[in-house]
């Protein structure tokens, strides 16, 4: 009899015990991965800049999407055009899904070129999407230049072009968009920051500078109001997202003056690599649960409405994100030969311009 009470009494302890740890586990299986815990965000802006900004219309709307809904918190690690922030992600982060990386697009534009102070590999990130991507640019030249015409601009010898210092994306630019407009020895006046290049411009310092569209349609708007200006072209950064304005809309893009297949894809090696945008990384070996939820959350937080309107409010840009999926792809097809980098880099130095092949 006595056996038999103590077996029961076992058989009851242990079935106890079973439903405990099942109920323990369903528990478990039930709670959020991030629930309780904070998400550190690495980012490679100055804090309240514009780039900041962006970021900042992201945060709030992406912690509403992830389950469990952990807090955010913002570590600045500006430097080295977004590559310290990228080499600290790719080098000193644990894998474990709590720290997340907004990069900069110097961080793609530092691999393209082979900068020594690169330690990253860029196709082993993992990627969650990215955003900041509208940035289209104008190419023009003050009124009182006399350059009304492309073939005014052609014939025209030793024309000053300025812009910030050498290797500066505005810099690259204005030389692009020189050497495909087939200007003769144009004069690059550097060291100017870009407001100052405005100043030197209405001074007549300098004949011409390379223009984000957006500051030439506030911070100089007077420029187009009074006619102060010739525009000659424009660069669409993403490709076909061209400004409204109707100003703009009449002005030719670059890639309607490349003549060979090589002028083609110089534009679109230069353009994609600003196309890259901001985006948000995670380390290498990051497992594969965090990667899911992460990606499946910010593909949701740039569908919403509320970050779309944010990001507008806070940025007066269009809201231009895309998927995890859609960067890697823009990745894939970045012209990456060593030819074409090596031509491209000799727009971001300071030597002459390429000699251009004739007609």
């Amino acid at each position: 009899m006595q056996k038999f009470l103590l077996q029961t009494v076992i058989g009851t302890v242990f079935l106890v015990l079973a439903q405990w740890l099942a109920m323990v586990s369903t528990a478990s299986a039930q709670t959020p991965f991030y629930e309780g815990k904070n998400i550190l965000l690495v980012s490679g802006t100055d804090a309240g800049g514009a780039g900041d900004l962006r970021t900042r219309a992201v945060i709030p709307v992406l912690k509403k999407h992830i389950p469990g809904h952990p807090n955010i918190v913002v570590q600045y690690m500006p430097g080295a055009g977004g590559r310290k922030a990228a080499n600290h992600m790719y080098k000193s982060v644990r894998p474990d899904g709590l720290t997340i990386g907004a990069m900069i697009t110097g961080m793609v534009q530092g691999t393209i070129f082979g900068d020594t102070d690169v330690l990253y590999e860029l196709d082993k990130f993992i990627y969650l999407g990215s955003h900041a991507r509208y940035a289209p640019y104008a190419f023009l030249t003050r009124k009182g230049a006399g350059f009304d015409s492309k073939e005014k601009l052609a014939q025209a010898q030793g024309a000053r072009i300025g812009a910030p210092a050498v290797g500066h994306s505005l810099y690259t630019m204005a030389r692009l968009f020189a050497y495909m407009l087939d200007m003769k020895e144009p004069r690059f006046v550097t060291g100017y920051t870009p407001r100052e290049v405005d100043f030197a411009l209405e001074r007549n310092e300098i004949d011409g500078r390379v223009s984000i569209v957006e500051s030439l349609l506030t911070r100089n708007a007077a420029w187009l109001d009074k006619d102060m200006v010739n525009l000659h072209a424009t660069m669409d950064i993403p490709k076909g997202l061209n400004h409204a304005d109707p100003r703009l809309a009449k002005i030719p893009e670059i890639e309607s003056f490349a003549r060979s297949n090589q002028d083609r894809r110089l534009i679109q090696l230069f353009r994609g690599a600003r196309d890259t945008g901001q985006p948000f990384v995670l380390p290498p070996g990051t497992p594969a649960e965090p990667v899911k939820i992460l990606r499946e959350a910010m593909r949701k937080a740039f569908a919403d409405p509320e970050y779309v309107k944010g990001y507008e409010k806070l940025t007066a840009e269009p809201a231009t994100p895309i998927t995890s999926e859609g960067f890697e792809k823009l990745l894939r097809e970045l012209p990456r030969e060593a030819e074409l980098i090596d031509l491209l880099k000799r727009f971001s130095g300071p030597g002459p311009l390429p000699q251009r092949p004739p007609r």
